[in-house]
C-alpha cells in the first residue's frame, strides 16, 4: 500500500497542527527505515533548512536511497541553491504585480509571496506560482520580487515551517491536506501490474490525437501485457514520479504543459513518448524543413517569410509562383495553414499569420487527392493511411466549415500494400528526429513522394488508424513501452 510520511526537524515544528502518525522527526526518519516491499512511501520533507550536508539535506538524500518519493528531491535542493531561474514566464510580471499591489504600491521596490504546494494567496500570481512549483517541487517556497524600472524575480527560497505565523499556518495546513489527497488519492493495496504507465489526456480537447474508444483500447492492451495505463490530466504534474512511463495522448506544443510533462518525465528517468526532443523537433515546421533539406530528403519547394520584409516576400513569390501555401511554424491539424492565389490574398493572410509568429513558411502548392500518413514507432513502420481532402476543400481538415472542423475520408491499408518509396522516405524522415512514435505526412505525385511534415504524437483513432490492424496496433505500442520499461528496470542494458 501507499504510505505518506511528513518529516519535521523538531517535534515543536508540528505543535500548531493536529497530531498524526504520519508525522515523524528528522532524526527518527534518518535512524529508522520506513516502508517495506509491499508499500510505496512518499515523503514530504519539512525540515527547517536544506543546506548542503545539513539534516534536511540528508532526509531527502536517504529518502531517495531508500526508494522513497520525496519532496523536495536532492536535485530540487541543489537547483534552488544555484538559483536556477531560467524558463520562467515573467514577461507580464510587471503588469501582474502592478495590478494587485495596494494604492501607493507603485512606490514599492520589493515584494514577496509564499507558495504552498504551488498555491499562492494572490490570484494574479497563481500561474507564476504554479510554474515555480513545477520547476522546483518544494512544499514551502518564498518568491521575492524587486523593481528597478520593471518587476523581476530576485530569488526563490525554501521556507521553514517554524517561520509561519497563524494565518500562514492555516493556509499551509489547507494546502497540505488538498495536495496529499490529490497526489495519493489512489492507494493500492498491492500492485497487480508489473509497470504503471501514465497516459496524459485532455477530455475537453476538441481534436485530440486519440478518441475515447482508442484510449480505452490502449488501457486494455496495456493490461494484457501487465501494464496499468492510468489516464492523468495537466493538474497531475506532481504525480508523475509514481509511474514508470508517460504516454502523451494530448496535442503537444513546446510552450505548454505537455512539454513540461515530457521534460519532467525524462528527468525522472521514465520512459516517455513523446520525448521532449521529439516535441521540439516536430512542432516547428521551419526546423523540420531545414532538417529534411539538410538530409537531402524530398520536400515541396519552401521559402521562409520574415515579418516586415516586403521585398523578401516579392522575391519568394517570384521563385514559387501562385498558388502557394502559408504556414505558421507550430500549427496542427491543418490549423494556421492558408492557401493564397494572388498577391492581395498573400498580403492579407501573411498579416494575420504574422500576429502569431515572426517567421512563416511559404510552400509551393502540390495538389493530390489524398495525403499518405505512415505511422512509425522505434524506427519501424506500424500503419499506413490515406487521408483524403475534405469535400470541396484543399485540406484534410476544413476549419471554415460550420460547426466543428470537417475532415475528408480515409483508407487504412496493409503496409505491404503501401508504395515502397513512400514507406522508405517516411522512415528516412524520422531517422534524425528520434526513436519515438511519429506520423509522417507525405504527398505522392506520380512515383515521387515528398515529405510534408513529421508529427510527434500522431493520431491513433479507433476506426481510423486501427482499421487494418485492430487491437494489434495498440498492442504494438504497449509492447514498445514494455520493452523500454524492462530495459530501464534492468539498468539500461542492451537488448
Amino acid at each position: 500500500m501507499t504510505r505518506l510520511v511528513v518529516v519535521v526537524e523538531k517535534a515543536s515544528d508540528w505543535s500548531s497542527y493536529y497530531p498524526s502518525v504520519d508525522v515523524m522527526s528528522a532524526m527518527d526518519y534518518l535512524r529508522t527505515p520506513v516502508g517495506g516491499d509491499d508499500e510505496r512511501t512518499h515523503v514530504i520533507n519539512l525540515c527547517r533548512s536544506y543546506k548542503y550536508l545539513g539534516t534536511g539535506y540528508y532526509v531527502s538524500l536517504l529518502a531517495e536511497a531508500r526508494g522513497h518519493k520525496v519532496m523536495p528531491s536532492v536535485r530540487t535542493v541543489n537547483d534552488l541553491r544555484r538559483r536556477s531561474l531560467y524558463g520562467l514566464d515573467i514577461d507580464d510580471l510587471n503588469q501582474k504585480l502592478t495590478h494587485f499591489l495596494p494604492a501607493g504600491g507603485r512606490d514599492t521596490t520589493d515584494f514577496g509571496t509564499l507558495v504552498y504546494f504551488g498555491e499562492t494567496a494572490y490570484p494574479a500570481l497563481q500561474d507564476l506560482a504554479r510554474q515555480v512549483f513545477e520547476m522546483f517541487p518544494c512544499p514551502l517556497l518564498r518568491i521575492e520580487f524587486e523593481r528597478d524600472r520593471v518587476w523581476q524575480v530576485s530569488s526563490i527560497k525554501p521556507v521553514g515551517l517554524h517561520t509561519l505565523v497563524d494565518a500562514q499556518e492555516d493556509a499551509f495546513a489547507e494546502e497540505l491536506d488538498r495536495f496529499s489527497r490529490k497526489l495519493w488519492r489512489k492507494p493500492r493495496a498491492r500492485r497487480q501490474y508489473r509497470y504503471d504507465l501514465a497516459m496524459l489526456v485532455d477530455p475537453q480537447e476538441q481534436m485530440p490525437p486519440s478518441n475515447k474508444k482508442a484510449l480505452k483500447a490502449f488501457v486494455a492492451a496495456g493490461r494484457e501485457l501487465g501494464i496499468e495505463v492510468d489516464p492523468i490530466g495537466k493538474n497531475d504534474y506532481q504525480r508523475l514520479a509514481e509511474y514508470d512511463g508517460l504516454f502523451i495522448r494530448e496535442t503537444t506544443a513546446s510552450d505548454n504543459h505537455t512539454y513540461r510533462f515530457a521534460h519532467r518525465a525524462e528527468k525522472e528517468g521514465m520512459v516517455v513518448i513523446d520525448d521532449p526532443s521529439s516535441i521540439l523537433r516536430c512542432t516547428n515546421k521551419i526546423y523540420l524543413n531545414d532538417l529534411m533539406v539538410s538530409r537531402k530528403l524530398a520536400v515541396p519547394r519552401t521559402e521562409i517569410l520574415y515579418r516586415d520584409d516586403s521585398k523578401g516576400m516579392k522575391e519568394v513569390v517570384a521563385r514559387l509562383g501562385f498558388p502557394l501555401v502559408l504556414k505558421i511554424p507550430d500549427g496542427s491539424f491543418s490549423r494556421g495553414v492558408v492557401k493564397v492565389e494572388d498577391e492581395e490574398a498573400l498580403a492579407h493572410a501573411a498579416s494575420g499569420l504574422f500576429q502569431h509568429s515572426a517567421l512563416l513558411l511559404a510552400q509551393e502548392y502540390v495538389y493530390t487527392e489524398f495525403d499518405w500518413r505512415i505511422g512509425v514507432l522505434n524506427r519501424q513502420p506500424i500503419y499506413a493511411c490515406k487521408y483524403y481532402m475534405s469535400r470541396g476543400h484543399w485540406q484534410i481538415y476544413n476549419h471554415g466549415a460550420k460547426g466543428t472542423a470537417k475532415s475528408g475520408g480515409f483508407e487504412t491499408i496493409a503496409l505491404k500494400d503501401a508504395p515502397p518509396a513512400v514507406v522508405k522516405l517516411a522512415l528516412k524522415a524520422t531517422q534524425p528526429i528520434g526513436d519515438g512514435l511519429y506520423g509522417v505526412d507525405l504527398k505522392q505525385v506520380g512515383n515521387k513522394p515528398v515529405v510534408i511534415e513529421v508529427n510527434d504524437n500522431p493520431s491513433i483513432d479507433a476506426g481510423v488508424e486501427d482499421a487494418y490492424l485492430g487491437e494489434e496496433l495498440y498492442l504494438r505500442v504497449m509492447r514498445e513501452f514494455l520493452r523500454r520499461m524492462e530495459r530501464k528496470r534492468q539498468g539500461d542494458t542492451a537488448d
